[in-house]
């Protein structure tokens, strides 16, 4: 007999950004380079020492405490999975669920929603209006939504902006729910929130290896919380989900910061040139803080998509969520030279 799959599950198409073989794929937000050779290196003699045929360390101890020193936390409210995502599907499975609810302000980051979803968490959204900026009316509706959890991601994305730290205290501070910010992208501009954290029990900082790391193939997130939320993830976390590579992966990192750092630079510098050269190509351009940029080209959207596509560019298609939107990421200074060429050629 043919297996029946959960109601509405074949209704939902897998989550899946194109990947093309093109010359420039600017449409997922990755680090444009690497980290140097000598990161390689160290990462190769890590791994060499590793014993593969015993299980990881359950706790990821040492790369908890490192990370938390990093940023001044506690290790106890250190926590680290298979990316950030992975943090954020078991935030939800500590405290969503059945009967339970997830608030996101939309336009943001899909897998929000799409966790929620998959966690049998209902979804409530809020619509926020260019700029896509938090007012004092939205801080309410948590509580008139009956939200327990809530999401903001800052810099947001797909639109760039980042929230004020102090609008965020206020969210946080005004309800019970658990407030989710995703800072996968506060790296790149924005003030983070995690000063916050000290005062605020219910809010959770997330943060990914992927985007400042230059590390999106290693598949490494974390998330900055009170103790009492890390012991929850505890409880659904699967037995040994971080693996040796990967716990690997993040501390070698680490010891190469520095050079993450310098990354994060020339990452902005061409972040600032798109948002600098678009308007003369007649695009109406959003200020970012991250390291993308969005944008609404003179030509229809969907004709520009196609046009880059044939000239070697991909970049990101919103149109279904922000009329008439693209959004470009950030790369090489080569890559850059050839997405504003192939644009100019296409709108021209």
């Amino acid at each position: 007999m043919t297996s029946v799959p959960r109601p509405g599950l074949r209704a939902v198409e897998p989550y899946a950004p194109p990947q093309l073989d093109v010359k420039a794929r600017l449409n997922t937000n990755e680090c444009p380079y690497p980290l140097p050779e000598a990161f390689r290196e160290d990462l190769a003699r890590a791994i060499s020492g590793l014993d593969l045929n015993r299980y990881p360390s359950r706790e990821a101890d040492e790369l908890r405490a490192r990370i938390a020193d990093l940023h001044g936390h506690a290790p106890e409210g250190t926590w680290c999975a298979n990316g950030s995502n992975e943090v954020l599907q078991q935030l939800l499975q500590a405290y969503g669920g059945p009967s339970r609810r997830a608030l996101t302000f939309e336009p943001t980051y899909a897998m929000h929603a799409r966790i929620a979803w998959a966690t049998n968490t209902a979804v409530v959204r809020r619509d926020l209006t260019e700029p896509w900026t938090l007012r004092p009316f939205d801080l309410e509706y948590p509580s008139t939504a009956r939200a327990d959890v809530v999401f903001v991601c800052s810099p947001n994305n797909p639109t760039g902006n980042a929230q004020p730290v102090e609008v965020i205290e206020r969210l946080a501070e005004r309800t019970h729910a658990l407030v989710i910010l995703d800072e996968a992208y506060a790296e790149f501009g924005g003030s983070s929130a995690i000063p916050l954290l000290e005062r605020c029990p219910n809010l959770v900082v997330v943060r990914t290896f992927s985007k400042a790391f230059a590390l999106a193939g290693a598949r490494l997130g974390y998330c900055l919380a009170a103790p009492e939320v890390v012991e929850d993830l505890r409880r659904v976390r699967l037995p040994y989900h971080l693996s040796a590579l990967t716990q690997a992966a993040g501390l070698v990192a680490l010891d190469h910061r520095d050079d993450a750092l310098a990354i994060l630079d020339a990452v902005r510098e061409q972040r600032d040139r798109i948002l600098a050269t678009l308007p003369g190509l007649g695009a109406e351009v959003f200020p970012s803080d991250a390291n993308f940029v969005l944008f609404r080209p003179s030509r229809p959207a969907d004709q520009v998509w196609r046009g880059l596509l044939d000239l070697g560019v991909l970049v990101r298609d919103f149109t279904e969520l922000i009329p008439q939107a693209l959004r470009v990421t950030a790369g090489t200074p080569d890559e850059v030279d050839l997405f504003l060429s192939a644009l100019e050629e296409v709108v021209t």
